[in-house]
């Protein structure tokens, strides 16, 4: 890999470093006087960053394309992602920081200097792919942090979280370093393909003590019980404004560096992991959910929804799968979207003499004098607690569903039951040949399933245990699968089946028999002439009709990129119409 094309790929740190220094010296020269001209450019120059980004997806395709220096940095899908998650959230908070400065006259034209290496930092961390560009992105991000929490330093709650936050910031860090060494030694690499490579032809429990280390520093870093001393704290004491960054852009820059650490390098021993972080999953959401029931102050009670969602988002990591790391990141963006909306709420509480209100006691009656006000608060916080149909409540439904699916329902139904979901979300793990009593038969509007695609002792069944009980067929057979369907589904309800294309004959002739109207939807796996691989079949229970053969969907280009239509339906949520 040239240069030419490693710069390419870090463009965005890149850019927002010499906008960082540029200002910065700026800032030196003029003053606060040139405040608002500075954030103003440091405003322009992280939306630049976060277009850069989006531009990235379709051009960092590939496994290769996408490194740089020596794979010390990749540019790809889940980091792009997690980029534009961040700048944006930066930006956002840069917008609706120098009003609450203004009040008391203490806004400086390094604060969002500060934001901006602060985001460089978290680049970094979201797109490293070696153990020493996670440090060194980890500690521009954390440097740049202990400032910003103490950036009111004649407020003493201000500089007490600042403190605080720096002293176990600092513990975190040294945690991180010292389980990197042990990595590092046990392995001879601090590459993350290197790492894995030695996991999988050893892995000792000298090994298991590094990446124990490593995890436990960045659960810290995301707020995760037992880490999460220091957040309430942190987030009361610092300036409204700092509180909101630190709950929106750097949990998505730490969390993205969580999961693919967890996914790259140690993705080959998940076992080793996933038990402690079902551990941090589970103790977080009750931590959370019981920590904010007794609190009068806003920011503490966002402190502890914070780690309550945390918990929420390490379900996703839990599963260990790629649906997992999608649930992860769709919940990461709804959770920053909520976030922003609801600290931008706080700031907008003020009392008649300009102070912010923080309290409970301060906003009572909010309802009769700034309704609009009161409602959207109320909305933002339903979501984040995951009341539906808000938005808080789809990203609890994609980890769960992620959890269900790595076969982790325990974890699954525990979490919806902690979190006052159990009443609206129900799991049912039973045999397909005797069916659960709680299910009702004929009951269901759409029913839908993907059976094991292989027939017992035919096919290559896959050497892992799991991924062969998903695949190949045991004593329910397809037959049973599509009894089972049109048990479930109420007359005129749908029965949709995914399966192989060479057993859609099968299925039909197993769905003719009570169901009618059949729609046979090949999904193409390149260009016409491949034969499909994949086919979607829907039926109508008990109604009749023709079978139908549609067009389909073709997946992917020539080259091995998806198709506009299938990036449609897989990034861009858009409906698939059979």
């Amino acid at each position: 890999m040239d240069y030419a094309t490693s710069f390419y790929f870090t463009a965005t740190e890149i850019g927002l470093s010499l906008a960082g220094l540029a200002l910065l010296l700026v800032a030196g020269w003029q003053g606060n006087k040139s405040a608002r001209t500075v954030t103003i450019i440091s405003v322009a120059a992280l939306f630049g960053a976060a277009i850069f980004s989006i531009g990235l997806f379709d051009r960092a395709t590939g496994e290769v394309a996408g490194r740089a220096f020596g794979d010390l940095y990749r540019a790809d899908a889940f980091g792009s992602f997690a980029k534009v998650l961040i700048y944006v959230a930066a930006a956002a908070v840069l917008i609706v920081t120098p009003r609450f400065f203004e009040r008391i006259d203490a806004y400086r034209a390094e604060y969002p200097v500060l934001m901006l290496f602060n985001a460089v930092g978290m680049g970094m961390m979201v797109s490293a792919t070696d153990l020493m560009t996670l440090y060194i992105g980890l500690e521009m991000s954390s440097l740049s942090s202990y400032v910003l929490a103490s950036f009111l330093r004649n407020d003493e709650r201000s500089s007490e979280a600042g403190l605080k936050y720096f002293v176990l910031g600092a513990l975190a860090s040294g945690i991180i370093l010292y389980g990197i060494s042990l990595v590092y030694g046990f392995t001879g690499s601090t590459n993350y393909e290197g790492i894995r490579a030695a996991f999988e032809a050893s892995f000792s429990t000298g090994a298991l003590f590094g990446v124990v280390f490593v995890l436990a520093g960045l659960a810290f870093k995301i707020s995760a019980v037992p880490f999460h001393m220091w957040t309430p704290d942190v987030y009361e004491g610092a300036p409204t404004p700092v509180t909101a960054f630190f709950a929106s852009a750097p949990k998505v820059a730490a969390m993205g560096m969580l999961l693919r650490m967890a996914m790259d390098p140690f993705g080959g021993e998940a076992n080793a992991w996933r038990q402690i972080v079902i551990f941090a999953a589970l103790a977080s959401i009750v931590v959370g959910a019981l920590g904010a029931i007794g609190q009068q102050n806003l920011k503490r009670l966002l402190a502890y929804s914070s780690i309550n969602n945390v918990g929420f988002i390490m379900i996703g990591l839990a599963a260990a799968t790629p649906g997992g790391v999608a649930g992860a990141l769709t919940y990461l963006a709804i959770y920053v979207a909520m976030t922003i909306g609801s600290f931008t709420a706080l700031l907008m509480l003020r009392a008649p003499d300009g102070t912010n209100l923080e309290t409970f006691a301060d906003i009572s009656g909010l309802s009769t004098k700034r309704p609009a006000l009161a409602w959207s608060l109320l909305a933002l916080m339903f979501s984040l607690a995951g009341i539906p149909p808000l938005f808080g409540f789809w990203g609890k439904f994609v980890v769960f569903q992620a959890a269900v699916q790595a076969d982790l329902v325990a974890l699954a139904h525990s979490s919806a039951k902690a979190s006052g979901l159990s009443d609206r979300v129900s799991f049912l793990e039973g045999n397909l040949l005797r069916l659960p009593v709680a299910l009702n038969p004929g009951a269901f509007d759409h029913v839908m399933a993907n059976p094991p695609y292989l027939a017992a002792g035919h096919g290559n069944p896959p050497p892992d245990p799991a991924r062969r009980a998903a695949t190949v067929e045991s004593r329910a057979r397809l037959d049973d699968w599509l009894r089972f369907l049109l048990a479930m589904a109420r007359a005129s309800g749908t029965v949709t089946v995914i399966h192989r294309y060479d057993r859609k004959d099968e299925v039909i002739t197993g769905l003719g028999g009570e169901a009618g109207g059949l729609v046979v939807f090949p999904l193409w796996p390149k260009i016409q002439g491949q034969a499909a691989k994949r086919v979607i079949i829907q039926a109508r229970k008990g109604k009749t009709g023709k079978t139908r053969i549609t067009e389909g969907l073709v997946l992917h280009n020539d080259d091995g990129s998806y198709t506009a239509e299938a990036e449609a339906v897989l990034r861009g949520a858009g409906s698939l119409v059979l």
